[in-house]
């Protein structure tokens, strides 16, 4: 028999093939063996994904510093993790929006007080709060090189991480936090903080508390000097951030101007 993947000879007894790695299927697929593969993909105790955030949380420094020095079987690597992190922002997102719609309103929008809308149509910015949400995956990966920046410099002196390592540090980091956000944001939700600025903010603190914590585990430092580390990266990534978002305001705005569907 053949490797159904890279066609090498196998012989019976064979349950993966010693040239690609590939499991050897020989039944059809049923319900019971989908559900097989499955369970050992996402839902058993031996599965890499579970391995990836458990160890993340308890030990980031073997995930992170493992990966950056060539361990790259026992956990997810790091791009395939943040890529499932982005997968399940759409899914929060998602669930948000049709199971706790309230959850998502937008607080006030001032824009409407300092601009008018021609022919009274309805508010163009009405729908930025939507259009963030819906790519917020893209503002995070535009965002990434610029986070790693921020702890690489903050870090410069500790001569350990090169601004590559960094971005795998940050990667790490950020998908970690996807899934806190994930689970706390339908807690809040579940709980009726009808708000999702509100619980931004709510959120905020238990993730830099995190993003500390790592840094503290890989740099082996005084936690209170971590902390402070941390949120001068961090407020670099705000900065960053904010630029962002008024360079995409700034841009709206003159759309529209330009259109005609705005009157200062």
């Amino acid at each position: 028999m053949n490797c159904k993947n890279c066609h090498k000879n196998l012989i019976d007894t064979q349950r993966y093939c010693d040239n690609c790695g590939s499991p050897f299927i020989r039944n059809r697929l049923t319900p019971k063996i989908l559900f097989q593969q499955i369970n050992q993909q996402f839902l058993s105790i031996d599965n890499k994904f579970l391995k990836t955030f458990v160890a993340l949380l308890i030990k980031p420094e073997v995930v992170i510093d493992g990966y950056i020095n060539g361990l790259r079987k026992k956990y997810i690597g790091v791009i395939t993790y943040y890529a499932i992190a982005l997968t399940v922002l759409g899914f929060q997102m998602f669930l948000l929006k049709n199971l706790f719609p309230e959850f998502m309103e937008a607080q006030s929008n001032t824009l409407s007080d300092n601009f008018t809308v021609n022919n009274n149509t309805e508010n163009p910015f009405a729908n930025y709060p939507d259009f963030f949400n819906d790519y917020q995956g893209v503002f995070f990966s535009i965002l990434m090189p610029f986070i790693a920046i921020g702890t690489w410099l903050i870090y410069l002196d500790k001569r350990k991480h090169n601004y590559t390592e960094h971005l795998v540090i940050n990667l790490y980091l950020t998908a970690q936090t996807i899934y806190f956000n994930f689970i706390i944001y339908l807690l809040l939700a579940i709980f009726d903080i009808e708000n999702f600025l509100v619980a931004s903010i709510i959120a905020t603190p238990p993730l830099i508390l995190y993003g500390a914590f790592v840094f503290n585990r890989l740099y082996k430092s005084t936690y209170l000097k971590t902390m402070v580390r941390y949120i001068a990266a961090y407020t670099i990534y705000i900065i960053v951030f904010s630029i962002m978002m008024i360079i995409l305001l700034v841009i709206m705005i003159l759309y529209l101007l330009i259109t005609g569907k705005l009157n200062l």
